[in-house]
């Protein structure tokens, strides 16, 4: 724990936070993000290039909600032709839970080019 700080928080897949939560929270830890692009558990899994995780951020955000022990912030990427027909569906999985949802934009790692086909606008 740092003087001064008054958030001390991750971004996480959730494949491995409940089994480090606890650790986590001993060092301060009061907020997390969870990246979940999709609640399709085969899309989930070419996501985080893991197979057999059986949709684990879907499991962690429920898990994490009923606990209401920490700030819980749910991150979705909408990519075009990928998931933007589940935004609905992610609004209605989160509406009743703890959390805040944002939906942001997809931004490329290599930080060399842009793949303007898969982002979406915001109409």
């Amino acid at each position: 724990k740092l003087e001064g700080l008054k958030t001390i928080a991750v971004t996480t897949n959730g494949i491995n936070l409940t089994r480090l939560l606890p650790r986590l929270k001993e060092a301060g830890l009061n907020a997390i993000n969870i990246s979940l692009d999709t609640l399709v558990p085969a899309k989930f899994e070419f996501i985080v290039r893991r197979k057999g995780t059986k949709l684990s951020s879907k499991a962690t955000v429920l898990m994490l909600a009923g606990m209401c022990v920490l700030y819980l912030q749910v991150n979705c990427v909408v990519m075009r032709g990928f998931n933007e027909d589940e935004v609905l569906d992610f609004v209605d999985f989160t509406k009743d839970l703890p959390l805040d949802v944002r939906f942001i934009e997809y931004m490329p790692f290599d930080g060399k080019y842009c793949c303007f086909e898969i982002l979406l606008g915001h109409r």
